[in-house]
């Protein structure tokens, strides 16, 4: 009887085990966080003293899940479940981490741009280089270049765009010898590979997706630093809290403001994911308003994305859900969030 016993515990006990700790392969994504910008954004010799808070919003990702997180994730507000691959792609965990980071340090350096050029100071805005995203299987330089590292020169020559290094190497044939100069955790590597015909063109290519690496440079320094907080989203946010400490504005009037969105060096404000989460945390944190990008779905984007929902929107409907008296605003550009603020 007592061996019997034993056994049920045991089985009880390899149960509970799976049940905690079996990684299913899925991600939950839970509502994350609202939190004051004051402690990330440092504008040399101006300090934001001002009552109240701009913040930034974010959404939690957890997993690999275990199937309890899983069945605790159902009991999350505006929980939602993915497949590794619809949050990863073909990424690692380690490489998507990788590329967070590089977003969230693009969302700084184009906010303070942004920021900048909207309070008509000067700035400086330097070429770095081509970040690498990702790398194809069969690129001519897999094993060779990673993603986070930044192409400096092709056949020695830099370029000041991804757009001209594109063109650089679209100038070769298919099969011809390239040289590419790139920097790997700071030091400077050189790698040559001959190119590849792109997937469904006749176009040569190397098999890596590039964007821009910049850095901006002002007076006074800027220096926009969220720990390890990831993605894109922050840049609106960013400019913002920016633009209030380098003209010394207070338009906040005490209150807490947040909001979301991607933004490019010209102040132009972008889509995000997890908006409804992001407005459940700042309702959450008593917020009074909320930035909402505003890009409506039309036909064209409605045909490349099925699924597409705007921003502003799902915004207004999940505040409405909450009964929260939080002002969603929609917003196109960075100049729309300040007219808005300079007005109410």
């Amino acid at each position: 009887m007592r061996k019997r016993w034993w056994a049920v515990i045991a089985i009880a006990l390899v149960a509970l085990a799976w049940f905690c700790l079996w990684p299913t392969g899925k991600y939950v994504e839970v509502p994350g966080s609202a939190e004051s910008l004051k402690p990330y954004v440092k504008v040399a010799g101006m300090k934001d003293t001002a009552k109240g808070s701009y913040m930034l919003t974010t959404v939690g990702i957890v997993g690999p899940a275990s199937p309890a997180v899983l069945l605790w994730g159902k009991l999350q507000p505006y929980s939602e479940v993915d497949a590794q691959s619809d949050l990863m792609g073909d990424d690692s965990s380690a490489e998507y981490d990788e590329l967070q980071r590089y977003y969230i340090k693009s969302a700084a350096d184009n906010a303070i741009a942004a920021a900048f050029k909207a309070a008509k100071m000067p700035y400086t805005i330097d070429h770095l280089g081509i970040y690498v995203m990702s790398v194809l299987k069969h690129s001519p330089f897999a094993g060779k270049l990673a993603l986070g590292d930044t192409i400096t020169q092709l056949d020695g020559k830099h370029y000041d765009t991804a757009d001209a290094y594109v063109k650089a190497i679209q100038s070769h044939k298919v099969g011809s010898s390239i040289t590419l100069t790139y920097l790997h955790k700071g030091k400077t590597h050189h790698a040559t590979g001959k190119l590849m015909q792109l997937p469904g063109t006749k176009k040569a290519g190397i098999g890596i997706t590039l964007t821009e690496n910049t850095k901006t440079t002002t007076t006074p320094k800027v220096t926009i630093d969220a720990g390890s907080i990831g993605g894109p989203s922050a840049g609106l946010m960013f400019a913002v809290q920016t633009y209030t400490q380098i003209t010394q504005s207070n338009w906040r009037h005490g209150q807490n403001i947040a909001g979301t969105g991607t933004i490019d060096a010209s102040g132009t404000v972008g889509q995000i994911g997890g908006i409804d989460k992001k407005v459940y945390m700042a309702n959450k944190e008593h917020a009074k308003v909320f930035f909402a990008p505003n890009d409506p779905a039309t036909k064209k984007l409605l045909k490349l994305d099925p699924t597409y929902q705007n921003n502003y929107a799902v915004a207004k409907k999940t505040a409405k859900q909450l009964h929260s008296s939080m002002k969603i605003v929609p917003v196109h550009t960075l100049q729309d969030a300040l007219n808005y603020l300079r007005t109410h």
